[in-house]
């Protein structure tokens, strides 16, 4: 929440939320998010605010109200609750379409499509190296991709920056971006070393930074 402020998100007209799986770092901040939604703005919100996940999602909320309070379940403006399976689609708002793909990470883990008629942005989600991912990725913009570990320390549930590169290359994606960086990952370059296996722009993320996807 303080980093959106300090990027200058304007977080309180958020509209939807998309969770990848259930990692803390993924989704610990969700009951953050809705408190200040409720109590942070003014006028008090009143549009909806839909939550999309993985099968499993509606259990965890609950788990996070009996904690918290009943509030995170109602939080005094409509929250709508969606879970997705893989290969869903659901509309996110006039011509804006988000897909999901199984990805190896966790049993619910996913990857997130964001497209328009203009443009396709894939975002991993935390995820091993996967043929599956890169065929479903084919030809889009731009390519998110989690980049946790260097190579001496790779593990089939993370992606490395060479197998980020690879996967990008697979995927014939426009430009890769990489995040999700664990501080081992941080001590190389690793925009340089997915360079080697794909030959397009890449970029190493950091809050703050803005991307322009398709038209």
């Amino acid at each position: 929440m303080h980093r959106m402020a300090t990027c200058n998100i304007p977080w309180p007209d958020l509209t939807h939320v998309a969770l990848t799986h259930f990692h803390v770092d993924h989704w610990g901040e969700v009951p953050m998010l809705l408190f200040a939604l409720r109590w942070g703005t003014e006028p008090a919100r009143s549009q909806p605010l839909n939550v999309i996940g993985p099968t499993g999602l509606m259990e965890r909320m609950r788990h996070a109200a009996r904690a918290l309070g009943d509030w995170v379940l109602e939080p005094g403006y409509p929250l709508h609750i969606h879970e997705l399976q893989p290969g869903a689609t659901y509309s996110l708002e006039d011509d804006v379409v988000l897909e999901t793909c199984k990805t190896p990470h966790t049993d619910e883990s996913m990857a997130y499509s964001v497209r328009d008629n203009s443009g396709r942005l894939v975002y991993t989600g935390d995820t091993g190296a996967s043929d599956s991912l890169a065929d479903w990725a084919l030809d889009c913009d731009l390519l998110l991709a989690e980049c946790s570990l260097p190579e001496d320390r790779g593990i089939d549930t993370h992606l490395t920056p060479k197998r980020a590169g690879e996967l990008a290359r697979k995927a014939r994606a426009g430009r890769l971006v990489l995040t999700h960086f664990y501080p081992p990952v941080e001590e190389v370059d690793p925009a340089a070393i997915a360079a080697v296996a794909y030959s397009g722009t890449v970029v190493a993320a950091r809050d703050g930074d803005r991307f322009t996807v398709g038209a």
